[in-house]
């Protein structure tokens, strides 16, 4: 039986340029705690828990700050997760989520946190306690938005495959559903033929009801041959939508937007051609 292999030079590069960078936010654990905090910088930590509603609102908004402070040597932007380090957060009297604690340089004595839970007011607080003058940077969007004005041109174009998250500024459900949703966007962003996107159903309530949504985040998938649109009943993980976009779309993403290995020869070719550099062999 012939065997194939097939190398993909831009994922190869990134192996060797991408090391241990995480998110900004750092993962505080039972072995790193006193390691990273209470030394020779401030710290702000959440301390959280995975099935926590008011934690997943506040993520998005987390995530910010710590993007915005990434910079800033004098200050740690971290995060413990309660239900695996649990001694940690019963350590710092944690009985409640999300709980914020500031920590002054050198210090393992914490402030609590009291205000409201944007990244604008919590950088003030960090800024003020902190001695820091950081501005929350913009977080560019791989989401295309929606009005009234593009939907027809984006979603109705028969060469492309869309998923359209239909939501409402004020509902709950659809911030939590935000920070993934973005990583969904930023995991095809390379793909022409798919559009990852969403629409605000509370200012374009006509086009909310045209199809059908009757709550948020209401999720359609329109693909290439059916523009009448078909709900989206998968699950709100990444991988969830990822493995939901490859099965529908005969693309071949992870969650970070590298090529896998399942990718075929053909298309192996035709994103190379439109990604640069990469290289086929089989």
């Amino acid at each position: 039986m012939a065997s194939s292999q097939i190398w993909i030079g831009a994922a190869a590069l990134a192996l060797l340029l991408v090391s241990a960078f995480a998110d900004d936010v750092l993962v505080l654990t039972e072995e790193n705690f006193d390691k990273e905090v209470g030394q020779d910088r401030a710290a702000l930590v959440e301390f959280y828990a995975p099935w926590c509603g008011h934690c997943k609102k506040l993520a998005p908004e987390y995530e910010k700050l710590g993007s915005s402070f990434k910079k800033a040597k004098s200050i740690l932007i971290g995060k413990v997760d309660c239900d695996e380090h649990k001694s940690v957060c019963s350590k710092y009297g944690v009985s409640g989520y999300p709980t914020i604690q500031w920590f002054p340089k050198g210090s393992l004595e914490p402030k609590k946190y009291e205000g409201p839970r944007t990244a604008e007011a919590l950088a003030e607080f960090v800024n003020n306690e902190g001695g820091t003058n950081v501005k929350i940077a913009a977080v560019p969007s791989s989401v295309a938005v929606l009005t009234s004005d593009n939907f027809n041109e984006i979603v109705l174009d028969k060469t492309k495959d869309v998923l359209v998250e239909f939501y409402a500024p004020w509902c709950g459900h659809c911030k939590a559903l935000a920070p993934t949703y973005e990583k969904v966007a930023a995991a095809f962003k390379s793909e022409d033929g798919v559009v990852i996107a969403n629409l605000d159903a509370d200012k374009y309530k006509d086009l909310g009801e045209k199809y059908g949504v009757s709550g948020f985040p209401t999720l359609k998938f329109f693909p290439k041959n059916n523009k009448d649109g078909e709900e989206y009943d998968g699950g709100r993980d990444l991988d969830d939508f990822v493995n939901f976009i490859n099965e529908k779309c005969g693309t071949s993403r992870d969650g970070k937007g590298e090529l896998t290995s399942k990718v075929s020869w053909d298309s192996c070719q035709s994103r190379c051609l439109g990604e640069g550099v990469c290289g086929c062999y089989w």
